[in-house]
């Protein structure tokens, strides 16, 4: 649900974002190859462009303040950082390297409106199909780690610890630094739609914790203090991700996101698809502890929506996409705070999503 229009005035932070920036995010969904943009979105790409080339220094924020107008999402925001992981692994098993990665399933299809089996919710968007075609619930993260996809050849790389490997799943894309040389980037292929279960939980459920302050830094100090733990706490997010290889994105970019695109750091945010369509933008203000040592910063940005995620549901919950590596990592994960959203809604829209 949309409030009534804002002005632009009305969005503390707007004047200062980098407004170029943010429009040129939002012109790599103007390319054919992509998903198709919504009519009202599609029809913008051209002026877009215009005011790209556009040797104005405010052409950008002009076109953005004319075009569209902004609508409050009505809901309680609430936002999360991500990042892509960069880890150690082997093509191979072996020397410590245990913990796989596994290539999607040939059998894992996608519901797409099909009867969805037993045992999987309502929502699922997989399901496996049996050797006689019939849909049936795929094995859930415990029987997988119990080894009910083990010799079908699957696994695409070896990792040293199941922790990290989790958080890849969790992420849904990595950079793997190969023991045999080079590195390879791994990005979503699918899951086997059982619940996702945040499995920080277990800290707050034995009184480790306060709910909010769990996070990925902290149930991860617990867990290596803890190691006997980590197989029973790894099962009880029954969510398990499939993944491929990727090598349509350039070194220097980031992983591949939900809508084709290289997610850009800061500017790229994981929306509820069933909410948003890829391209659409949203205006994100917040105060987060991203900056050095987790110090406090004002964060006022128009994002572009180009990923999805398990744990991302509803129309005012987002996921940052705060870049790669260990730094990336260290912001994404202190980030779990309430937010303000604003979404752009083209001029002339008839109604609201």
């Amino acid at each position: 649900m949309l409030s009534a229009p804002l002005t632009f005035a009305d969005l503390s932070g707007w004047a200062g974002d980098d407004h170029r920036a943010a429009l040129s995010a939002f012109l790599r969904h103007c390319r054919e190859r992509l998903p198709v943009l919504p009519g009202d979105l599609a029809r913008l790409c051209a002026p877009a462009r215009a005011a790209a080339e556009s040797n104005e220094p405010l052409a950008a924020r002009a076109f953005l303040e004319r075009h569209f107008e902004p609508r409050r999402i009505v809901a309680d925001g609430f936002v999360t950082g991500y990042f892509e992981p960069e880890y150690d692994g082997a093509r191979q098993p072996g020397g410590g390297y245990d913990t796989p990665l596994l290539a999607r399933p040939p059998e894992l299809v996608a519901l797409a409106g099909r009867p969805v089996p037993e045992g999987l919710p309502a929502d699922a968007p997989f399901a496996f199909a049996d050797s006689a075609g019939r849909l049936v619930a795929p094995p859930d993260r415990g029987e997988i780690m119990d080894g009910a996809l083990d010799g079908r050849g699957l696994e695409l790389v070896w990792l040293a610890d199941p922790v990290d490997a989790f958080y890849v799943h969790v992420q849904g894309s990595a950079r793997i630094r190969l023991r045999e040389g080079g590195s390879l980037r791994v990005g979503y292929a699918g899951k086997t739609g059982h619940p996702y279960s945040p499995i920080g939980r277990v800290m707050i459920e034995r009184g480790l914790a306060e709910p909010g302050t769990v996070t990925m830094q902290v149930l991860r100090k617990w867990l290596a203090e803890n190691p006997a733990e980590i197989d029973a706490v790894l099962r009880r997010n029954r969510s398990y991700i499939f993944f491929r290889e990727v090598s349509e994105a350039a070194e220097h970019e980031g992983p591949v996101g939900a809508a084709g695109l290289p997610l850009l750091p800061g500017r790229s945010l994981a929306v509820d698809a069933a909410h948003h369509a890829y391209g659409a933008l949203v205006f994100v203000s917040a105060d987060l502890p991203s900056g050095p040592n987790g110090a406090q910063e004002q964060f006022r940005r128009l994002m572009i929506a180009e990923d999805t995620g398990s744990a991302i549901v509803g129309p005012a919950r987002g996921d940052i996409f705060f870049g790669s590596g260990e730094v990336a990592g260290e912001r994404a994960g202190r980030i779990q705070h309430r937010a303000d959203m604003v979404l752009l809604v083209p001029r002339g829209r008839e109604g609201a999503p």
